[in-house]
Order: C-alpha cells, then structure tokens, then sequence
C-alpha cells in the first residue's frame, strides 16, 4: 500500500502544523547553510541532533511486481496466468507518456528539477497553507516528489518483512505523521538526490505509487482504469490518474461516485499543467471540459489462479504458485524463493500445453461431469512427457475456487498431486499398481513368456523375508483359471496370478521398484507394503505421480522427475534457468522392454479393448479399479507421452458408491462410467499422440521373454515315479494332483499343470495327474470277420464310434469282404470314441468285389 495525505482538521492541527513545518524550514536553513549553529532557536538544534544520526541513503530497491506464468499455445509461448503481492508492472522511462511526466510535475513538485531532494519554499507554503486550512498541495504540497518516494520506498520495505506483525509495526512506522519521519524523509530524500538521477527518482515515484483499487504504478492503473497503456495517455486521462495518488482511496476511477473528487483535482492539475507551459489554453480548455466517464474503461485485473481463462490451467496454475518454494533458481532457501516471489517482475516459462490441456477438459467434463447428481464424481487427466518429466496436461473436472461454497462443481483440491500441493490424499491406484510387481518379477531373472498358476486359493507372500499373513485374493469377475503366462495374466489383470507371481518374490522389493519410479503416498508416509494386497494398488498415490512412473516404463527405464517450470526470466528479462530434469536410469532398458511388451496386450486381449487410438502409434497401459470400484483408472503411454485418468468418487462422508453401477453420461444404454474409460482414453491420447506422435518400443531380448525359466517336460504316458524322478532333474517340484479320465492305462501320468512345454520358473510346482483308464479300450483282433461281424466286435470293446472302410487288398477269392486289418492294430489301448477303420480283402485285383456292407 502507498502513502495517502490527510488533512487538518481543526485550528490546533493546522497551527501544529504550521509550526512544525516552520521548524523543519529553518532546520533546512540551518543544516543546509551553517550546519553547526543553531539559528532557529532550541528546537532546531534539537533537530540538527536527530537529523545527523539518521542514515544518509536508502535504496529505492526492487519494486513488487507482476509475476506471469506462459504455456505453449499453437507452438508459441502465450501469458496465461497473472500472480502477485501488488498489481505493478515496473516501466522504463521512454514507455511513460510524456503527459504523465508533465501531470505529475505539475500536480505534485513544480519545482523538483531545481530543488535538491527537500524544496524550502514549497515547506513553507504548505505550512501556510495547513494554517488556513486548505487542502495541502494544492499549491505544490510540502513534501517533494523524492520525500514522497522516501516514504513509498519504506511502505514497499515493510511488505517484505517475514511477519505480518513486523510488516504491520514498520508501515505504521513509514505512514506516521511526526517531525522526527519528516526529518528522515528529508535526509533520505537529499541522499537519494545524490546517488540518482532525476529522470530516475521521477520514474521510480511513478513506478511505485499507489493509485487504489489494489493497483500500483501507473502502468498498471492505466491498465486498470482505461484498459490501455501507460504510454499512450491523453492529457486528461495522466491528469486523472495524477489526481489519485494524494487521497487514492476516494478519488480513484473505480466507481463513478469518485468521479468528482477526482475532477476537481484533475482540473487544478491541469491548469497547473498550462501554467507551467505543458499544454496550451485550447488543450487545457478541451481537457477540463472532458468527461471522466467518457475514457474511464474500467479493467478487472486478472490476478491468481482463479482469474485464468485458458481452459482446463487453473489447478495447473496453482500447482505452480505452490511450488514457488522448491524452485531453487528463485533463492538459496525455500524463503527466499517465497520472498522474491513476491517482489516478482517473473515471466514463468511453465511446460503446459495449453491446446492438449484445453482438449482433455472438453473430454473429463463430458465423460465426467462435475455435475453428476447421483455422486460427487472427480476426475483428473494428466500427461507427461516420457524421458524429460514434462508435465503438458494437469486437467480436472471441477471448477477451481479458493471460495468456500456448497457448489459440488467447485473446489481447489488438486485431485492430481500430492497433499502438500493440492489437498488431496490421492486415491488407491488399484490394478495400476501391477506393473511394479511385473517390474520386480522381471528383475528377479523371470519372464514375460513364463506361465503362474493364477488358481484361486490362499497365498502367504514374504516381506523383507518374513511370511506376511495368509491371503486369498478373488478376480475382479469371479473367475478361475489354472496356468497363464504372465503376459495374459497382465492383459486380464488376473489378481490371483499376480498373486502367485509376488509369492515367488519379495513385498519389499516391489516396493522398491516402485519408489524406483517415483511412487510414493499422496500424504508424504512411507509406502506400506507389509501386508499383500499392497500389490494390488492400496496405497494411496496421486495420479500425476502415476503418470510419471508409467512415463518413466515407456522411456525404456529412464525416470524422470515431473517437472513444471522450464525456464524463468527475471524482471530484467535475463533468464535465470528452470527446474533441472532430473532423471535417472532406474531400469535395465531390456526390462523395460518386457514389461512393455507384456503391457501391450490391454488393448487386443485384454481389459481395455477398443482404448487403443486408431493412429498405429503403439502403446502400453494398464487399468485398475478399487475394491468397491468406486476408484477407477486407466493409464497409458506411448514412448513420448504417458497418460493417466483417474475417475472417482470422493465423498468419502457418503458412502462407496461403484462407478459400474451408473451410466455414463458418453454411453448412457450401453455402459457405466467404468465401461466407458477405455473410449475416455482413446479421445485423449488421440489428441496427445497428434502433438507428441511416439514409435515403436524397444524389443525385449529372449533373456526376458523366457527368463531364467525351464520348460515343463511332457510327463504323459510315464510311470508317477519316472515323472517325479524327471521333474526333479528339471529344477521343478512334483505334486500329485490325482487321478483323472483319460485314454491312457490307468495307472499312467496322463498330464500336468502346467502342460508340458509351458515355460516356468525353476522351482515351480507340477502337479501330475494319473489316468484312471476310464477314458481308454483296447482295439480287438478284427482279422478274418466279416464287415457287420467286426462291427459288433469293436461296439462290444466298448467304442462309440462306426467302424469305417479305409480301402481293399488282394483277396484270394474265398476271403473277400474279410477283415485284413485294422487302423489302430490291434492290441492298441485307446480313446473309447477313436475311430477304427479297417482294409478288407477285395477281388484277386484287389478292387472293391461289391456287397461287402
């Protein structure tokens, strides 16, 4: 805030102040022309002791300013966003109108060319002028332009104190009205005479003043009042804008009840600006006859977070003004930053890009609005950039309000980030979370091609090398499958195979791979991975760190820190740097590679089929949902960018309410807002992949394909203890899995599972079935019988199928239409539907003689 001027109020005021205003001119006199005698009398070698043991100079210093925050737009860097302490933007001397300068001159120091900081003349006038009564400076005032800049340089200093309590004790100290401040002010003045120039003090006066309505200097008051520059104003217009700065509270523009107070002091401006030979007497006529409100175009300034119009940037914008404090280009300390924060003049180059932003909120609003009734619906897209830690996109479906309101559409929780930047505790990534298992499953020598036993059933994993409690996980549908690579067992996101994959492992080490990747609580605490549900996504995690994990997979295993902020100018325009990517291999490349090959099966077998944008960019990804399913996800990349959405309900006061139990909006009769994420994605990356188009990944190495796996052996046909004695010798673990049906003897190994050939890792267990022979029968001896004689035959063995006619040999003519043999010999144990053909005796040619049916 800038200084204002009060008036006398009674006839003690206005002698009080006369007197001190004499005082002070023979002070002047005194120092000024023999500075060790006392001419004026006790009191003013008094003074003359204040006056020396005050320091000589003050600085005018940095100035609050605007800080602005850029994005890409169509390939260019555009302004959208606005934050400051105080509206200011600080000008140079030629960007001033002339008339301005004139204006001020006139209005408040006809004199200050030819006065030394402190003008004795004008001092006694106003003290006369405080005697009668009338308005101080209405005949040039008592304090000089440079006193006035004294006293808004200490008002600007006691802003930037730490504590409101100081800030508070040192305006009241730069606005308090005694002989003692003014004596400062003069010093101050005479030194700031010395060390600048008067082109210089006067533009700092105009760049500091206050001119109300929450706007400092006249660049942003002419923005303000007249939606114009300060450099291009009328004479009228710099007169009005002069006219505030003595009373800025009652006599700026903002409403037009102000508007004759300003008049009447824009009109002694001006002809003070004739009298002075600024302006001519037409100029000076056409400008007092001028209306205010005729150039008065008043500007809202568009100040924080809640102002930006640029669609979908607003919780982006904040999350920037949240991370002042980490941006170590700004200080040496996280205070610092903040208070050269908010001195400002900061052109923020931030990483947004504003035509990708401006997509995926048209998409989150409709495929998640905010207005949904029958819950209270959020949900977030963010994208960032694989391999730098770009974030591009940071779009919600609410509204952003730092107001308290009961509109649910409204809110300045930043679903997207951490607690500590946005409010929000994030939210259970639930099947997302997989691919850090993947990851460790990978890196413990296991590959993609390797098949689990997914069968349901109760698991003990491990943690940091102790049995956690017993655990029996369902799959999200119910189901029930046995063996499955880990490739399927990803692309269906089979909770039991992941299960039987982490039971080969350990709790700690998949969390490990995951903080590898940047992963950790919303709310600042450890990960918790003690307990094994932990691998089906528990913790809570916000999604732009989910974003940036998936990035870091699809840039071949280089993690990269999200980062926000690529370059800043400071208020000299010199560029003072960004954040540092701060990346890291976390990753082997061929790793990467398995797990992206893995996680490439969503979109054609998997839980997200039709996700996938018809642009032949490949992609990877993975999608989750909560227990209750009221969390549900879906998370993508191609090699250049990764995607995550998260939908969710967050009235947590409410109850759980599953996202598959309402309509979409998008596909109201044909799926819920869960069947309607994998289209929600496909828009979205559609878009992404246009600006920031991805190629092929990385093919992972047979090494992670099979990993360090063998192949089940094919036991069929073998006694129990041969198969044993083989699975042994192979690395793995024999199990009895009992007897089945089958076509083999009874007594026989009649299969596994896994099957032979199935690639598993050593040490898996084989459970091996024995044939109960109920399935089998033995081919009978055929030869010699007539056609309808073998047919009784082989349906008396027990066959279910006809006997057949397969072809005729030579006869002897006596053995025609006989049996010469069978297909299987005979003697053979087989399947009781086997079909059985046999050749019969012909002619002496061996051609079918006829009537052998």
């Amino acid at each position: 805030m800038s200084a204002q001027k009060s008036k006398p109020t009674s006839v003690i005021g206005a002698l009080f102040g006369f007197v001190g205003f004499s005082v002070l001119a023979g002070l002047l006199v005194t120092i000024g022309v023999t500075p060790a005698i006392a001419v004026a009398g006790m009191t003013a070698s008094s003074s003359i002791g204040v006056f020396e043991s005050i320091p000589e100079y003050i600085e005018i210093g940095k100035l609050s300013q605007r800080n602005t925050l850029f994005a890409k737009q169509g390939g260019q860097d555009v302004p959208f966003a606005t934050l400051y302490s105080e509206n200011r933007v600080e000008l140079k001397w030629d960007q001033v109108s002339p008339n301005l300068k004139n204006a001020v001159l006139a209005g408040e120091d006809r004199r200050f060319y030819d006065h030394g900081g402190v003008d004795v003349t004008s001092l006694v006038r106003a003290a006369v002028g405080s005697l009668g009564g009338g308005e101080l400076g209405a005949s040039g005032g008592g304090s000089t332009l440079t006193m006035q800049l004294v006293r808004n340089i200490r008002i600007a200093q006691s802003q930037q104190l730490d504590t409101q309590e100081e800030r508070d004790a040192a305006y009241k100290e730069a606005t308090t009205t005694t002989l003692d401040r003014k004596l400062e002010e003069m010093k101050f003045a005479i030194g700031l005479e010395k060390k600048y120039t008067k082109d210089s003090i006067l533009l700092a006066y105009l760049n500091i003043a206050y001119f109300g309505d929450q706007t400092y200097g006249v660049q942003a008051a002419a923005q303000h009042y007249y939606n114009k520059s300060a450099t291009d104003l009328t004479v009228e217009e710099a007169a009005s804008l002069i006219a505030i700065v003595q009373y800025p509270d009652t006599r700026n523009l903002s409403t037009p009840e102000k508007y004759e107070g300003n008049k009447a002091r824009r009109d002694v401006i001006l002809k003070s600006m004739k009298a002075e030979g600024y302006i001519d007497e037409a100029q000076m006529q056409a400008s007092l006859a001028s209306d205010i409100a005729g150039y008065v175009h008043l500007t809202t300034p568009t100040q924080g977070c809640a102002a930006v119009t640029a669609a979908g940037a607003q919780y982006f914008c904040d999350y920037v003004k949240k991370n002042i404090k980490n941006l170590a280009v700004l200080g040496s300390s996280p205070e610092e930053r903040e208070k050269n924060w908010a001195t400002g003049g900061y052109n923020v180059y931030t990483t947004l890009d504003l035509d990708l932003t401006a997509s995926a909120k048209e998409k989150v609003d409709r495929y998640a609005p905010a207005t949904e009734t029958r819950l209270q619906l959020g949900s977030v897209v963010n994208t960032v950039e694989a391999g730098t830690g770009r974030v591009l996109v940071m779009a919600q479906n609410t509204t952003f309000s730092e107001v308290a309101s009961d509109d649910r559409t409204q809110t300045s929780v930043n679903f997207s980030t951490d607690q500590q930047y946005g409010g929000s505790g994030g939210f259970q990534p639930g099947s997302t979370y997989k691919p850090f298992t993947l990851l460790d499953w990978l890196e413990q020598g296991n590959g993609v091609n390797q098949s689990v036993n997914a069968t349901p059933r109760t698991f003990q994993l491990t943690a940091d090398g102790r049995p956690t409690v017993r655990w029996t996980p369902k799959n999200d549908a119910g189901e029930k499958p046995g063996s499955m690579t880990v490739a399927a067992a990803t692309a269906q996101s089979m909770n039991t195979a992941y299960a039987a994959m982490a039971s080969q492992l350990d709790l700690a080490d998949i969390a490990g791979v995951a903080e590898k990747l940047g992963v950790h609580r919303a709310d600042g605490k450890p990960l918790a991975y003690e307990n094994p549900s932990s691998i089906l996504g528990s913790n809570e995690v916000a999604p732009l760190t989910m974003a940036t994990a998936y990035a870091a997979i699809a840039a071949g295993g280089k993690y990269c820190e999200s980062i926000i902020v690529d370059n800043i100018k400071d208020a000299a325009g010199t560029d003072i740097g960004g954040q540092p990517q701060a990346c890291t291999q976390a990753l082997d490349p061929d790793v990467a590679a398995g797990a992206a090959r893995a996680m490439s099966g969503l979109w054609t077998s998997g839980t997200a089929v039709g996700g996938l944008p018809a642009d032949g960019i490949p992609e990877i990804g993975k999608t989750g949902t909560t227990d209750d399913k009221d969390q549900i996800w879906i998370i993508g990349a191609s090699t250049r960018v990764a995607t995550a959405i998260w939908q969710g309900n967050y009235d947590f006061n409410g109850g759980k309410k599953s996202l598959r139990a309402y309509s979409s909006p998008v596909q109201p009769r044909n799926g819920s807002y869960a069947n309607a994420r994998s289209a929600f994605f496909r828009e979205v990356q559609t878009v992404n992949n246009a600006a920031y188009p991805g190629g092929a990944f990385a093919a992972p190495s047979n090494a992670v394909l099979r990993g360090t796996g063998v192949s089940v052996p094919d036991l069929a046909g073998s006694t129990p203890s041969a198969a044993q004695t083989l699975l042994r010798s192979t690395g793995l673990k024999y199990e009895d899995g009992g007897v089945q049906a089958s076509t083999l003897p009874a007594g026989q190994v009649s299969g596994s599972d896994p099957a032979g050939g199935t690639l598993v890792a050593k040490g898996s267990t084989v459970r091996v079935f024995t044939s109960d022979g109920s399935l089998a029968t033995t081919v009978p001896d055929l030869a010699g019988q007539d056609l309808k004689g073998a047919g009784a035959t082989v349906a008396g063995a027990g066959f279910t199928t006809a006997l057949g006619v397969s072809g005729f040999t030579t006869g002897d003519g006596k053995n025609q239409c006989r049996v010469a043999s069978s297909d299987p010999a005979p003697g053979t144990s087989v399947a009781k539907d086997t079909a059985i053909s046999v050749v019969l005796y012909g002619g002496k040619d061996g051609n079918d003689p006829g009537g052998c049916s």
